[in-house]
């Protein structure tokens, strides 16, 4: 039986409609929630009756709007059954191949990827920004450092952040991953050493790897970070650079107090080891509460690197750095060595995002609904699964009884779940009893992945001891 939404959920979900001919404000709206996935697709729409009498509509406008979707892509008309979302292309189109092991179908549940999709607003920033392009045709259109008005407003949400930053502090980039490839490019010394947390975010270890330094473990736990035993690994080795994760950590989950940040800083400062600092997930506060200033607050010659893809929209590739002035020469040289700038579009619609702040708030109340789901589901299917329920970012990080977490990876992949398991996140591959679950997904797919988790770790656990599987991976990790 087909999914169905009601004319009273439309209704609620459309709210109130902008000026112009409603039936073309009427269609945007219902294009808007069927792009972000408010409106599932192949959910079947309220008949033309029933949402004219819930809008307060006449019949032809609910008519011309169905059709405005049906001609663009997002519905078709089923005869005798009625007129069902769809996204232009079909979805198949929209699945990432590359991300999905074994090819990409529907009843496969990707969990590699801790991204949400996109808010309605991000439309509506594109919207915008197209509107502003003409200013900019008449000019080469190159801006290696980047648009002054998205600078600006990067730089605005340090300030508001109580981290006072000039514009041209900023260096926008084609999304966080490119800035540590930017920074690392153009600091590194060859057969330098660099600290980096573990777990980490695999794809900056092999950024660091790429460019001959030898990477040193700070090994996270429970409590999050060890200072004592960062400071003592710092004064040993005197590392080039220490990648830090501050703001929800990927994939822990931690968030590094103020006090961790004003002590290590410290220490980087004295040793004069430069930290990278990566805020991707500073912004995704479920819970409404406060976040500690920024790193850069406690250490002035921190580098910072900032990104939209987990706050807005991982196809909206734009981050950035902010940086200390007497690096910024140095940086744009090395941002100028692989291209020449974000396309122009795509800047002039994350300046309209960030003018509107940091993050929707219908984004941190979806996210939010979709993490207590997650850790509900996980406390009801595998019990003796153990994590610190997280108050913000993407994902649980979740430690098993005992070392399986590869071969529990390829077991979910045999039943189209793809997760990742520990030793991904490990720079020296260990981390066997760890996986990470993001709750980046619908509520209803987090349910079927879990449950088809609990089944392939219920088979793993009867049929004996689990062996070690050395993990493959197919790509890069988001």
């Amino acid at each position: 039986m087909k999914e169905t939404i009601s004319a009273r959920r439309v209704r609620e979900l459309v709210g109130s409609l902008p000026a112009g001919p409603i039936h073309a404000g009427l269609a945007d709206a219902l294009t808007l929630l069927i792009g972000d996935g408010r409106i599932p697709l192949g959910v079947r729409l309220p008949s033309e009756r029933e949402l004219s009498a819930a809008l307060g509509l006449s019949r032809t406008t609910i008519t011309r709007a169905y059709a405005s979707l049906r001609d663009s892509g997002y519905a078709h008309a089923a005869q005798g059954s009625g007129t069902f979302t769809a996204v232009p292309g079909g979805h198949e189109r929209a699945h990432d191949r590359v991300l999905v092991a074994g090819g990409a179908g529907e009843d496969w549940i990707d969990l590699s990827c801790a991204a949400d999709s996109a808010p309605a607003e991000v439309m509506a920033a594109y919207a915008t920004a197209l509107s502003e392009l003409p200013a900019y045709l008449s000019r080469h259109g190159y801006f290696p450092s980047g648009l002054p008005v998205l600078q600006e407003a990067v730089a605005a949400g340090y300030a508001a952040r109580g981290l006072p930053t000039d514009p041209d502090q900023i260096v926008i980039t084609p999304g966080a991953l490119t800035a540590a490839g930017v920074v690392v490019r153009a600091l590194a010394r060859r057969h330098g050493h660099a600290l980096i947390e573990s777990p980490t975010y695999p794809n900056v270890g092999e950024i660091l790897r790429a460019a001959d330094l030898q990477l040193h473990e700070a090994p996270l736990d429970g409590n999050g970070w060890d200072i004592a035993g960062i400071a003592e690994t710092v004064k040993q080795v005197r590392p080039d650079f220490a990648y830090l994760i501050p703001d929800f950590q990927n994939p822990t989950g931690a968030v590094m107090t103020a006090a961790q940040r004003q002590q290590l800083g410290k220490v980087l400062r004295l040793r004069e080891t430069r930290a990278i600092v990566d805020e991707t997930h500073h912004a995704l506060a479920l819970d409404g509460q406060a976040m500690p200033p920024p790193f850069a607050a406690f250490d002035a010659d921190a580098v910072t690197l900032g990104s939209m893809s987990k706050t807005h929209w991982g196809g909206l590739r734009i981050g950035w750095i902010r940086a200390p002035r007497p690096l910024l020469e140095k940086l744009v040289r090395a941002r100028m060595s692989l291209d020449l700038g974000v396309p122009v579009v795509e800047q002039l619609a994350a300046a309209h995002l960030l003018r509107q702040g940091p993050v929707s708030p219908l984004q941190i109340e979806r996210l939010r609904a979709q993490r207590n789901a997650l850790i509900d589901l996980v406390g009801t299917h595998l019990p003796d699964w153990r994590f610190t329920p997280p108050a913000g970012g993407l994902m649980l990080w979740c430690e098993l009884p005992h070392r399986g977490a590869t071969a529990l990876a390829a077991a979910a992949a045999a039943s189209q779940v793809v997760l990742t398991p520990g030793p991904v996140f490990s720079p020296s591959g260990g981390l066997d009893s760890f996986v990470r679950l993001p709750w980046t997904r619908p509520v209803a797919e987090l349910r079927a992945a879990v449950e088809r988790i609990a089944a392939a770790w219920r088979r793993l656990e009867e049929s004996g001891p689990l062996s070690a599987v050395r993990p493959r991976r197919a790509g890069a990790v988001f």
